[in-house]
């Protein structure tokens, strides 16, 4: 278990947050599957949820924010200057799609997307860190970046983050560890040729779970769907999920040291 009250390292995966067409069906379902309690901001912070667990925020519940797309869970990458991090990806051959602005008193952030595709959030923590607690059933535990380009992903990343690279994969697949100081923080791989091309590149957001079989039941339950059914890795039991307006997510019960 991670409990933070300070803000993360800068290009730590820091904050998840759903874009989703109903924000009060996306409520009620992620509440009843993962225990999470959801505040509603009002109506200047586009009636944002802030979702939490025991008392600490691990996920927000928002708007589309006007941008044509599917629903989707975004990741935020940590910080401490989100107008030189947007500069540095510009410097790299990214395009900033949400330009830089503040978050009320909270932070400061705005969305990249990479020369070959896939969109990230920045945040620049004020009164909000990110996510107060990690690796635990009901909050994130793995965020991984998925994309048709391979080394291009490991050059910008690379480039913008000061981030190197463990690869990891084998013969039938590329992947890497994202490590900052030596210490992975995030996942960068192929995606699999059965992804339909329409499917961009995209971070993937895995959520914790006691019971990734159970939890896939009960998303089925509450009008979900199963993407691909939990299984058996290295890393642990995980599988795809999509909630009702469809926006996919992941579950996994972390492999331990004994497993």
């Amino acid at each position: 278990m991670t409990v933070r009250e300070t803000p993360w390292a800068p290009g730590t995966p820091c904050w998840v947050d759903l874009m989703t067409p109903d924000q009060p069906a996306a409520r009620e379902f992620y509440a009843a599957l993962f225990d999470w309690q959801v505040d509603v901001g009002p109506e200047e912070t586009g009636h944002y949820g802030m979702a939490s667990l025991r008392g600490h925020s691990v996920a927000g519940i928002g708007g589309m924010m006007g941008m044509e797309h599917p629903p989707v869970w975004n990741t935020y990458l940590a910080t401490e200057d989100v107008d030189a991090s947007c500069k540095q990806a510009e410097a790299a051959g990214g395009t900033i799609v949400a330009p830089a602005m503040d978050v009320m008193e909270f932070g400061r952030m705005a969305f990249v997307q990479l020369p070959g595709g896939g969109v990230f959030g920045l945040w620049q923590a004020g009164t909000h860190n990110g996510c107060g607690l990690a690796n635990e059933p009901g909050a994130y535990s793995w965020n991984e970046f998925m994309t048709r380009d391979y080394a291009g992903g490991k050059a910008f990343y690379g480039s913008v983050f000061g981030y190197t690279f463990t690869e990891v994969g084998g013969d039938d697949f590329q992947y890497s560890m994202v490590e900052l100081d030596g210490r992975a923080v995030a996942g960068l791989g192929v995606l699999p040729d059965e992804v339909p091309a329409h499917v961009p590149p995209h971070w993937r957001v895995y959520f914790e779970v006691e019971d990734p079989d159970a939890t896939a039941a009960r998303a089925i339950e509450l009008g979900g769907s199963v993407l691909r059914p939990p299984g058996d890795s290295p890393y642990g039991r995980h599988g795809d999920l999509a909630d009702p307006q469809g926006a996919m997510f992941s579950v996994i019960r972390s492999a331990t040291p004994e497993e």
